[in-house]
């Protein structure tokens, strides 16, 4: 069916919700992907056939006139609760049920369904309190999902659902009550700023797009996200992607844009998949492509999936690689929004960006700036990952504490331990330490500790991580996606990696501090991208605040944390060496001496940490530490 004006669509919507309004009770299960490779589709499946079998009138999809007597089963995407998947939500009663196995599916059914009852042993536990209503976890509750939203509450699959719950009405808002610079000019007010990384004024960035006279004009989405722990953009595509849809809709109608393309790595199967059933739904009901309800706009959409570069995640590169072209940075000016896309007119956003639009266009910029601080207001997602109790996908209003993200909702350190840091921005960011915590997190405030929020990743990391590893793995990191075009970032990044790489092999030299110190300056001055530019990040940062570490490393040859094994001793502990010789005789390099039935010494200075004599000991008398 094919709306043909708005009139169509508003009745349309108006059917869905009152559908969805009469659906009193709902099973939904997370089918993010975080909870499908925990077995959440088994699951489903289960609770298909248990509800078949048991004779129970169940609907699994939304339809227009539910019985209220109905059960409604649903697969949402990622609800958030990443290290408590797979999760399983029964309404009315708001129940979360955690860790849901297949064998659960039948008390779950008995109990739940047929009985009405809790099965307890599946709520959420913490410090002994049980909690078995999902809006009560403190994981939950202390957030301020926009974006969020609907992630975890409709079907991602069903365009059905997205218009139940208001979907495309700030769309209709902007094609039928708003001219294009009322639009730019409402996002301008809001002051939006892009969610991929340095935050940049998204409706600035828009009526420069806007004011070219060259066409045809592009709207590109930037899906890539490719930092070490970040997943927030793969969760909104997954999860609700008219949502973002929406928003690149609307940037096409203010900017007379004609043409759409989403950039999104190939390792996100889930989000292309869900991406490509929404663009054919939307398509099917003219709500995109040709003559857009009726009107003589005309937007058509369009999915590119990168091979995982790092670097494409960069705007230049992005669309040098949708073009054909191997992703590689190009110098600047022109910028994108002069010569971007087919050298072409391009609003280049990322995902988190577009998905704030509609209710900006819908609500009104002053409603937006009422949330977070003035300058960088919104919410803002992040992927919580690392040493936390509670790992997982949240959204926090701008200007946030680091203290509230770890503790209130991340529930601290796991086992108890002390937190030391966390990185923030991914290989282009930095790290906050214990004198941060009470730190807002918001665009100006991070960029004075000399951090970036970039797109959201946060790895805690706690008393046992050795902070000069942790400069490795993402010099490492940044070091392997470096598409090699500069010289700064090619060989520089590749020197300060030789110099990390000795350090924690025990190897450190004298000056190394401040030649990697050195090279960071002259890497962020010169390189070509962001990429390059920020690369050195990560160092500078724990440089700065824990040099005391790499003053260990050099020059006491000792890991404070215990974590590189080059630099942790092994000894033998001659109360439990009975002197068999074994260690001595499977010794490469000659470090074990000493004299038959008594016990033997191990010469650090020219013992090579390899650990063959621990293995080899048949008394468990040698040890690191």
């Amino acid at each position: 069916m094919k709306l043909n004006n708005r009139k169509e669509l508003i009745a349309l919507r108006k059917e869905y919700i009152a559908a969805r309004s009469k659906e009193l009770k709902k099973i939904l299960v997370c089918t993010g992907t975080g909870c499908m490779a925990s077995g959440s589709m088994d699951i489903y499946n289960k609770l298909a056939q248990l509800i078949k079998d048991n004779n129970i009138v169940c609907e699994l999809a939304l339809v227009k006139d539910p019985h209220s007597d109905d059960i409604r089963m649903c697969k949402t995407g990622c609800t958030g609760f990443c290290e408590m998947g797979p999760l399983v939500r029964i309404e009315p009663q708001g129940w979360l049920y955690t860790k849901v196995k297949v064998e659960d599916c039948d008390e779950i059914i008995e109990k739940t369904i047929l009985g009405g009852e809790l099965v307890e042993r599946l709520a959420y536990k913490l410090n002994g309190t049980v909690y078995c209503e999902r809006k009560h976890i403190p994981f939950y509750e202390k957030q301020h999902r926009m974006v969020l939203e609907h992630c975890g509450e409709i079907d991602p699959e069903s365009i059905e659902e997205y218009l139940a719950v208001g979907g495309y009405e700030a769309l209709e808002k902007a094609l039928f009550e708003m001219t294009p610079d009322e639009i730019v000019q409402e996002v301008s007010d809001s002051n939006l700023r892009g969610r991929g990384g340095g935050g940049f004024p998204c409706g600035y960035k828009w009526s420069q797009v806007k004011r070219q006279k060259e066409f045809p004009k592009y709207v590109v989405c930037n899906g890539d996200e490719g930092d070490p722990g970040a997943f927030m953009d793969r969760s909104v595509m997954e999860s609700d992607p008219h949502r973002m849809l929406e928003g690149m809709l609307i940037a096409a109608v203010a900017t007379g844009a004609t043409e759409a393309y989403i950039y999104v790595r190939a390792e996100y199967p889930l989000a292309v998949s869900r991406l490509a059933n929404a663009i054919r739904q939307a398509e099917e009901l003219g709500i995109m492509g040709d003559n857009i309800l009726g009107t003589n706009i005309s937007v058509h959409f369009h999915i590119n999936r990168g091979a995982g570069a790092f670097v494409c995640g960069e705007g230049s590169a992005l669309t040098g690689s949708i073009e054909g072209k191997r992703g590689m940075p190009r110098t600047k000016p022109p910028r994108t929004v002069e010569h971007g896309l087919f050298d072409k007119p391009t609003v280049l956003n990322n995902v988190e960006t577009f998905a704030n639009v509609a209710d900006i266009v819908k609500n009104g910029a002053q409603w937006y700036k009422k949330i977070g601080p003035e300058n960088s207001p919104g919410a803002k997602t992040f992927a919580l990952s690392g040493n936390v109790v509670n790992a997982g996908l949240i959204e926090v209003p701008m200007g946030t504490t680091l203290r509230e993200v770890i503790y209130d909702i991340g529930g601290g350190m796991r086992g108890g331990k002390k937190f030391k840091a966390v990185q923030i921005g991914g290989p282009s960011g930095g790290c906050l330490t214990e004198e941060e915590l009470d730190m807002p997190l918001d665009f100006d405030s991070l960029k004075k500790a000399g951090a970036i929020i970039g797109s959201g990743g946060l790895v805690a990391m706690d008393e046992d991580t050795c902070m000069v590893e942790v400069a490795r793995f993402f010099m490492n990191f940044t070091q392997k996606e470096s598409c090699g075009k500069c010289t700064p970032c090619r060989e520089g990044t590749r020197r300060m990696l030789e110099i990390l790489e000795r350090i924690v092999n025990g190897e450190g030299r004298d000056g190394d501090i401040e030649l990697l110190e050195e090279l960071s300056d002259v890497i962020s001055n010169t390189a070509l991208c962001g990429l390059g530019k920020t690369a050195p990040s990560p160092v500078v940062s724990t440089i700065q605040k824990f040099r005391k570490e790499y003053e260990a490393h050099i020059y006491d040859k000792r890991c404070p944390a215990g974590v590189c094994k080059k630099l942790i001793p092994i000894q033998i502990d001659p109360t439990l060496c009975k002197g068999c010789s074994k260690c001595a005789r499977g010794c490469p390099v000659g470090a074990i001496t000493g004299e038959l039935k008594s016990p033997y010494h191990i010469n650090p200075e020219v013992c090579i940490k390899c650990g063959a004599c621990i293995t080899t000991c048949p008394f468990h008398a040698i040890k690191e530490g």
